[in-house]
């Protein structure tokens, strides 16, 4: 099928100007004015044309802290594809003791022939030795899973510690992979939920003094430091306050290859929400903890100056009641963590960031989109307008208005973290690969067409 855009306002992350698009197999073919093909017409007076955004860091399939996440891929991709988001990055998290290519094959099982977008994963290294050394290898070279993940958090199940961490760092630098970084400090946290516990501070509104600014901090220049002294690229995830930010800016004024992402979250609430009474606060659980409202401005300038690359959503979909309550009440480090908000990141960003003043829109593409691309080797397939890129494209309609509610979402949760939240625009068409797959908030596409993005390492230092 052949598809042509006309009469919207083109945005990239550099550009802005009139054109059409004519979209042929699967790809963009020409740009212009005036195109004449024997196409499907989209009329996109009035919106904007933004190319297909990307979030770099969800969790779909999740066995975590007990249970599982409530989304399947089916269900996160079209939510996804609702919310304007057409190529997703997720986790691929092998269990303790379980190998890289065991974990690697049931994430591939869940996702294949189910996925509604594009998609890729980074594989998370939760152990290390010369076995798993070689698994990676072949994941890196012949599956094209080109990202590693560590966590400096959850003591005894996931983290590393320093001399794994060491060791898988130089991996990846011979190999050119990035290392996504969760940076925090899993002792700390330990020790401090225990300490918390001991003295009966058991409820949500706790969470944030176990994991305090200070502990994220630490994490970032920690792990910071091995990147300075091996050469490898780091991506810090989700990060949420300032302190993180000035270790991360110090490292790049050195030298150090580091990016940094935050999540809309951290964008858009504060640690106020953690602290709902009747256990509402267990729905904002997540880590790093979400922050005084101060860092707030740190992070959107952060975003308008581009210190922070990416803006992502960390996407972890538990229900309230059956998991977050049920699993939590005793005690707030068993509340499973995390906030879904894979369908509403795009239209948040545009409401409270675009709307208001805080970004212009060349921002808000490159980091809901571009640098996402440009980091993890997508880019120019993904990420861009321009001849040859995959016909990812999202029509935008900048005067719609609505609101977000758990009725009338997509994600498979019981509740929305923003429920009752007024909106600002919306995706009016959204295409992958040359496929309308969702129009005016329903989808409309195909399950299952959604294909698996090999990526070739790029970060090799020169």
């Amino acid at each position: 099928m052949s598809l042509l855009i006309q009469n919207g306002t083109i945005v990239t992350a550099s550009d802005q100007y009139d054109a059409d698009i004519l979209c042929v197999e699967e790809k963009i073919v020409a740009i212009g004015h005036d195109l004449d093909a024997d196409a499907e017409v989209i009329d996109a007076s009035g919106k904007f044309v933004f190319p297909g955004f990307i979030d770099p860091h969800t969790h779909i399939y999740l066995p975590f802290m007990g249970t599982f996440a409530k989304d399947t891929y089916e269900t996160a991709t079209k939510a996804a594809l609702i919310g304007g988001t057409t190529c997703l990055i997720d986790f691929c998290i092998p269990d303790p003791g379980e190998m890289p290519s065991s974990a690697l094959a049931t994430w591939n099982e869940k996702s294949r022939n189910n996925a509604a977008c594009d998609y890729t994963y980074h594989m998370a290294v939760t152990d290390f030795n010369e076995e798993i050394s070689g698994e990676l290898r072949t994941i890196v070279e012949e599956e094209g899973v080109a990202s590693f993940k560590v966590f400096l958090a959850y003591k005894g199940a996931l983290d590393l510690g320093d001399e794994k961490l060491y060791h898988l760092m130089k991996l990846a630098r011979e190999l050119g992979v990035i290392v996504t970084a969760h940076c925090e400090n899993a002792d700390l946290v330990l020790e401090l939920q225990k300490q918390l516990v001991a003295e009966g501070k058991t409820g949500p509104e706790w969470h944030y003094h176990s994991r305090p600014p200070r502990v994220e901090a630490e994490g970032t220049g920690h792990i910071l430091t091995f990147a300075e002294i091996l050469g490898t690229h780091v991506y810090i995830v989700h990060l949420s306050c300032e302190e993180a930010l000035a270790e991360a800016m110090r490292a790049k004024a050195r030298g150090v290859n580091v990016w940094v992402e935050t999540l809309i979250q951290y964008l858009t609430l504060d640690r106020t929400y953690a602290e709902l009474p009747d256990f509402e606060g267990a729905k904002y659980v997540m880590s790093p903890p979400l922050r005084d409202k101060s860092n707030q401005d740190v992070l959107w300038n952060g975003l308008k100056q581009r210190f922070v690359s990416t803006l992502a959503t960390d996407h972890a979909p538990f229900d309230f009641l059956d998991q977050k309550q049920r699993l939590g009440e005793d005690q707030f480090p068993m509340i499973p963590n995390g906030i879904p908000s894979l369908e509403d990141r795009v239209n948040l960003l545009w409401t409270h960031g675009v709307a208001e003043g805080r970004i212009d829109m060349h921002t808000f593409v490159d980091c809901a989109s571009t640098q996402a691309a440009k980091i993890f080797g997508l880019f120019p397939k993904k990420g861009s307008i321009q001849i040859g890129s995959d016909a990812d494209l999202v029509v935008y309609d900048p005067e719609f208005s609505g609101k977000i509610s758990a009725a009338t979402q997509s994600i498979n949760v019981d509740y929305s973290a923003f429920e009752g939240w007024e909106i600002k625009g919306r995706p009016h068409i959204v295409m992958v690969r040359g496929e309308v797959a969702a129009c005016d908030g329903e989808f409309v596409g195909t399950v299952g067409r959604g294909r698996f993005l090999k990526r070739m390492p790029t970060h090799s230092q020169p």
